[in-house]
């Protein structure tokens, strides 16, 4: 009984220590999400002012990341639950760092498309994680504009 008590603790320990090597450990919740146009346009707020989101990194390279956008509403409809999908993003994998750049490996998406690896930028400042994503053209928008994502997160644990 002693020695699987020690275990648990020496696990326990292992853990902690690897938490505190990577400050992306942790939950944050959503403050901002923006999209910038690179041909310099305004940035817009496809998701409205207050979109709601967790991400939360584990110590052993897990992430899982849930946004949706302001003032959702249940659907009632076909056209309205098409709606709500373009309305929310979600999605889980493994990650690893390089650098100020994480790469998940996702392997599971609210869209298909989105599996496979995606990179983000970062940077942490205080419980702020700033984190950036590569540009690309983007459906949701007329002409498909090469736009990029600016989300600010605060760390909530």
């Amino acid at each position: 009984m002693r020695s699987a008590l020690l275990l648990v603790l020496a696990a326990w320990g292992v853990s902690t220590a690897h938490a505190q090597e990577h400050p992306l450990v942790g939950v944050w919740k959503l403050v901002s999400y923006d999209l910038e146009l690179k041909d310099g346009g305004p940035r817009q707020k496809l998701f409205g002012e207050n979109p709601a989101g967790y991400i939360t990194f584990t110590a052993k390279n897990r992430v899982i990341v849930v946004l949706e956008a302001a003032d959702r509403k249940p659907a009632t409809t076909v056209e309205q639950r098409a709606d709500l999908l373009q309305s929310m993003a979600a999605y889980a994998g493994t990650y690893r760092l390089e650098g100020n750049t994480w790469v998940t490996t996702v392997d599971v998406a609210w869209s298909p498309s989105q599996r496979g690896e995606q990179r983000r930028d970062y940077e942490i400042d205080g419980d702020l994680l700033s984190v950036t994503s590569p540009w690309i053209k983007d459906p949701r928008l007329p002409n498909q504009p090469e736009t990029r994502s600016i989300l600010i997160w605060q760390k909530v644990e």
